[in-house]
């Protein structure tokens, strides 16, 4: 690309906006990553008009009520350019001081390096990991268009209150992460016309021409996965050409298609050392480009410094808000007064209730009976399908095997493939693990959904970045992971997991929940539709024989993470279990029995729950003066030895698995009653 370092005189943007307000923009830019001595400032500069254009003319948005349910949503997938979406709060008003923008990057600011949702306000989504934001936002629009299917389908379209856009800035970055392949798949075979897309192509990554790393067409990309597809080229004098993005977007998109707007830029422009450099992607400009910068844009003012009247300018995007609001409002009242009982299941909805006799509504197994936790985990889907509309979800391909499918549940498609509609409550995720879990995050932010999804444990490696993330923002989505250990059998150990549950265990926030048999399932299901945390259920896919244990017992029991499942006084040892393998433990209990060693068996479902428990429970559980412990697990040993303790051992299986039917592997991996009487006998001779 020809670089332009020069702009015209004037400088001036050629639609309605104000050329001081963008000055302003980009100056507080430039003077934030000054001041922290790190940022990213070349994006944030050279799009501040752009992004001016979205916020005060396009994006509708509320700056004294950020949470407004009418809003649409903006993503900055490319997080880095954090500043960039600072600037924008705080110029239209939202409570993002000046003194939040000089703390740019400082201990405990509302500023920091990149979004964090819940963190500072007119934030939606917390974006850094590239592609990510594009995701989520897919999720977003998904989630929108679900809640306008169900209650308020018979509206014209843009006549609804439930008609939201969702708006995404992304980077070079963003689309070359193979996420955002997925979520441009998805979308556009969704049809997700609420969705827009505004992408910086201003051919500058980290490493220098963007020529280094891509070749493809971007816009052929786009269009052959079902988008809807405009580019600006520059202005003539270098600048982003603010009014062919104003004319493009002021005009509808065709129906049925998402929209990528493709928009040429220069890093940094218009400050004439920087321009189009790699180098000003991710460090300071310098005293003495700042410098240059200022002359460019004919300011003589110092850092931070920001004119009343241009403030005032920028601020009329509060009065704009209040008024899109006003009359949101005066829509919504309409609404309910028209539809008073879907303005009942609609405040339902958004208040995340549940039915007060929920745990009746869900099944029960049979003592003695053979099922495996799968089964168990569909039958409760069932029921809480039907208890619960604002429940819904998928699988990557694999809702057969996951037992993830909603009976009658529809599919959720656009209707013009007559195929499904916007109602239907299975996601065809397709094999796309890693867009899925992005889009499960935007689906939970958007509104008051209870959305999970499935694939096989080991393929979580797929999800993992998007798990992070739900953590980090405390989002209340659910994973279901089927197959869970070498018992899968034959598949082998390319499909077995054996450091999954671990490394999942090893991400703050998150919880990990391994039932061990039908019922714990069900208990389990109950308690994570009534969390606000990401919780990933792990499932077998063996029948498992169901526990005999008071029913009362385990839907008390397994919330709290840990509970007793077989007790004899003076217990020599305590065996603890998870998953399929409590029976196992259960098992090697009754032949100790036989050989007079009594033990404890402990069944614990979550480590995140127990430990959440108070002391004394704890203590009444897993005393700590027993120290002859054993766990049992068919997973790797890491991570358990703090429960086990220096007297312990560990049943675990700490190799990759191998082909082979379920019992021969188990078998030769080690989990076997013989192998764990033996740990007993072991940990009672140690701690002795």
């Amino acid at each position: 690309m020809t670089l332009i370092t020069e702009p015209s005189p004037d400088a001036t943007l050629d639609n309605d906006l104000d050329a001081d307000v963008v000055i302003a923009a980009r100056l507080l830019s430039l003077d934030a990553v000054e001041q922290a001595k790190s940022g990213h400032p070349g994006a944030a500069i050279a799009l501040a008009p752009l992004a001016t254009l979205l916020f005060q003319k396009h994006i509708r948005h509320d700056p004294r009520d950020p949470e407004w349910v009418g809003r649409d949503r903006f993503v900055l997938s490319c997080g880095h350019a954090s500043i960039l979406l600072y600037t924008q709060l705080h110029l239209t008003g939202y409570d993002v001081t000046l003194d939040d923008i000089r703390a740019f990057r400082t201990l405990d600011s509302r500023t920091p390096g990149h979004p964090e949702y819940g963190h500072t306000a007119g934030v939606e989504t917390t974006t850094g990991p590239l592609g990510q934001g594009l995701g989520t936002a897919v999720g977003m629009a998904m989630g929108f268009a679900h809640e306008r299917a169900l209650f308020d389908a018979d509206a014209d379209a843009g006549e609804s209150i439930f008609d939201r856009r969702v708006w995404v800035l992304a980077s070079d970055g963003d689309l070359q992460e193979g996420i955002s392949y997925e979520a441009g798949a998805l979308a556009g075979r969704l049809g997700l016309d609420n969705l827009t897309v505004v992408y910086d192509d201003n051919d500058i990554q980290i490493e220098g021409d963007t020529r280094l790393t891509s070749s493809e067409r971007t816009a052929d990309r786009f269009r052959a996965q079902g988008w809807h597809v405009d580019e600006v080229e520059l202005r003539a004098d270098g600048e982003v050409d603010t009014a062919a993005v104003d004319a493009r977007l002021s005009t509808p998109g065709p129906a049925g298609k998402p929209r990528l707007v493709i928009v040429k830029s220069q890093i940094a422009f218009p400050s004439p050392g920087a321009v189009g450099t790699a180098a000003s992607h991710g460090a300071p400009l310098g005293a003495v480009e700042a410098s240059a910068l200022r002359e460019v844009l004919g300011v003589t003012t110092g850092p931070f410094e920001i004119a009343d009247d241009v403030l005032r300018t920028a601020r009329k995007a509060v009065d704009r808000g209040a008024e899109l609001h006003a009359r949101w409002d005066d829509d919504a009242a309409a609404w309910r007064a028209g539809r008073p009982e879907l303005a009942a299941a609609h405040a339902a909805f958004a208040s995340r209730d549940l039915p007060t006799e929920l745990d009746s509504l869900l099944p029960s197994f049979e003592v003695g009976t053979s099922v495996s936790t799968r089964d168990a985990s569909g039958a409760a889907i069932q029921a809480l399908a039907a208890a619960t509309p604002s429940l819904w979800g998928g699988s990557a391909d694999l809702a057969e095997p996951n037992r993830t499918a909603i009976h009658d549940g529809g599919s959720f498609l656009p209707a013009s493939t007559e195929l499904g509609s916007y109602a239907g409550r299975n996601i065809h995720w397709g094999v796309r693990e890693h867009a899925m879990a992005a889009a499960m995050n935007g689906i939970a932010l958007s509104g008051g959904w209870r959305v999970f999804a499935g694939t096989f444990l080991v393929f979580s490696d797929y999800q993992r970045p998007s798990i992070r993330l739900a953590s980090l923002m405390g989002v209340p989505v659910t994973y279901v992971w089927s197959h869970d250990s070498v018992a899968l059998g034959q598949d082998g150990p390319t499909h077995q997991p054996i450091e999954h549950l671990a490394s999942l265990r090893a991400i703050p926030g998150f919880t990990v929940v391994r039932p061990a048999d039908a019922n714990e399932t069900v208990a389990a299901w109950s308690a994570i539709v009534r969390s606000e945390r990401p919780s990933g259920l792990v499932l077998g896919r063996q029948g498992v024989p169901v526990l005999d244990l008071p029913a009362d017992a385990v839907r008390a029991g397994v919330p709290r993470g840990g509970y007793v499942v077989s007790d004899v006084e003076s217990p020599a040892a305590i065996v603890i279990a998870t998953g399929s393998e409590v029976a196992l433990a259960l098992e090697s209990a009754e032949r100790l029995a036989a050989e007079g060693v009594l033990v404890r068996v402990v069944s614990m479902p979550s480590r995140e729950w127990f430990a959440a428990q108070d002391t004394d429970y704890r203590e009444a559980v897993i005393p700590s003066e027993l120290t002859a412990r054993v766990i049992v697990e068919a997973a790797t040993s890491f991570g358990w030895h703090d429960l086990a303790g220096v007297h312990g051992e560990i049943v675990g299986i700490d190799e990759f698995g191998l082909s082979a039917p379920a019992d021969q592997a188990l078998a030769a991996r080690g989990m076997t009653t013989e192998r764990v009487v033996e740990a007993v006998r072991a940990t009672i001779s140690r701690s002795a």
